[in-house]
């Protein structure tokens, strides 16, 4: 019915010029009308433009007051000539007329209010509120300085109000035949598909989307640094074992000369297993080799002078970094004619932290080390300048810093051309002697040593600012399945 009304009309005029008023006087409801006009217009047998029109519509309060009148035009008609007592007018109109009656009653001049008395302070009173509400109910224009107040007190609230303006398109014809999808047997047989009109191919249109896996962006990110690592001229990486997330203080702390009495051993940052508690597996002369370099030094070092608590050293926990990994892997090396070696490990580490936009309980690192005899400082920034270089960092600077298993340590700093500022994406240094030779490494053996967050970088890459919307139970699984190929360094 609404398709044959604007062909129809058409056919005899040469334009809808309001799609809202046609409507009323064909009778029809506009959203039909406007349903008919989308679909003509798509089959380009009519040219529709819209038109957009801003209207004021009452809210729910303002229709209370169309109906019943302003509150202070009702507390005004509340009050007596006499006069009356405020806890009974109160209670005769209600807390919420009261009180907003009250204000604007007295904004007016309208009444005097005592402190137990309210009396009138005008004669007569007229209820502007309520005319300019059931104006604009009536859709007829009210002044601006009304709008203004009414807009104010939220009476009103602004609708726009859509349609369309309709001409003959260039398909245009006085009735609409469905064109044909399918050519049959049968149309081939009667001779009828000499008068079908077939439907245009759409060559444009998209197929069904391929179901399948998608990688996440980290794991894209990863595949990336994997590749970067292994392809560093001259240098041929190995990956650690990270499959036990679980380790001993041990391993994880003390190997590393930490002390037992550092805050990272607090519970308030590291989270400690009840269950099994303590590790029953731990090689006791390394032990013994360890706790003499924490009690008393050696190898030019003093030590930390305190007494070493083998307790302590047995507690089980989530590893808070893999350089717990690495240590295991330099104390294996110790044991055989040295070889030098180069590391790598990329995987989950466990921090007991305030969650928020940037810190999870849980993220991944990323580690390099490499062992070999002479290594100097300069050859650990020579290696970080070719690793950062192909993530697209090649300006770096280098801050000292401290850590209890490295000396020196430094801080990595790299310009990001998109941030346009100087962001921290890593840290180094050279292992102690006093991690190394209880091991048993000879003295002319050094380890430096390189690691970052895997998240940060994805984060940069993929324009995430909360890394919960990155990894955890809030991840939209829609980044999963469109998150584009990660290019690092491109």
């Amino acid at each position: 019915m609404a398709e044959e009304a604007v062909l129809g009309f058409l056919e005899k005029n040469e334009e809808i010029k309001n799609s809202g008023e046609f409507a009323v006087e064909k009778g029809i409801s506009h959203e039909e009308i406007v349903n008919v006009i989308k679909s003509l217009n798509g089959s380009r047998f009519v040219d529709a433009q819209d038109i957009k029109k801003e209207r004021w519509q009452l809210t729910a309060e303002g229709k209370t007051y169309a109906a019943n009148g302003s509150p202070e035009f009702q507390l005004f008609m509340a009050v007596p000539p006499e006069g009356i007592l405020r806890v009974e007018l109160q209670k005769k109109l209600g807390d919420s007329v009261f009180k907003i009656g009250s204000q604007q009653a007295i904004k007016n001049k309208w009444v005097e209010m005592g402190k137990s008395q309210v009396s009138r302070k005008a004669a007569h009173v007229d209820d502007n509120v309520k005319a300019a509400l059931v104006k604009i109910n009536d859709r007829e224009a009210p002044n601006q300085e009304d709008i203004d107040a009414l807009k104010r007190r939220k009476l009103i609230s602004p609708q726009v109000w859509k349609g369309y303006s309709v001409k003959k398109g260039p398909n245009y014809a006085p009735k609409r035949r469905k064109p044909a999808t399918d050519l049959t047997r049968e149309n081939l047989q009667s001779g009828e598909w000499k008068e079908l009109q077939f439907k245009e191919y759409n060559f444009l249109a998209k197929g069904f989307p391929i179901e399948g896996g998608h990688l996440h962006a980290l794991l894209k990110a990863r595949i990336q640094f994997i590749n970067i690592s292994l392809n560093i001229p001259l240098i041929l990486f190995e990956e650690m074992p990270t499959n036990n997330y679980v380790e001993s203080s041990f391993w994880n702390f003390d190997a590393l000369f930490q002390p037992q009495q550092h805050p990272a051993r607090d519970s308030h940052d590291t989270f400690f297993l009840k269950e099994p508690s303590t590790t029953k597996m731990l090689p006791e002369d390394y032990v013994e080799r360890v706790k003499q370099i924490h009690e008393s030094g050696g190898h030019g070092s003093r030590g930390y002078v305190y007494d070493w608590k083998r307790e302590e050293a047995n507690k089980n926990l989530l590893r808070t970094h893999t350089t717990a990994v690495s240590s295991r892997m330099l104390y294996a090396l110790a044991k055989k004619p040295f070889e030098a070696k180069r590391y790598y490990s990329i995987d989950r580490v466990f921090r007991n932290e305030a969650v928020d936009r940037t810190h999870l309980a849980e993220f991944h690192q990323i580690e390099g080390l490499i062992c070999d005899r002479g290594l100097s400082l300069g050859d650990l920034q020579g290696v970080l300048h070719d690793f950062f270089s192909r993530l697209g960092m090649s300006n770096l600077r280098f801050k000292p810093a401290y850590n209890p298993y490295t000396e020196p340590s430094m801080e990595i700093f790299g310009y990001h051309e998109g941030l346009k500022k100087w962001v921290e994406v890593g840290n180094s240094g050279m292992f102690r002697p006093e991690m190394l030779r209880p091991m048993g490494l000879p003295e002319d053996v050094t380890v430096i040593a390189w690691g970052l967050s895997l998240e940060r970088p994805t984060m940069i890459l993929y324009g995430i600012d909360n890394i919960r919307d990155l990894f955890g139970h809030k991840v939209d699984l829609g980044l999963i399945k469109s998150n584009p190929i990660c290019r690092i360094g491109l």
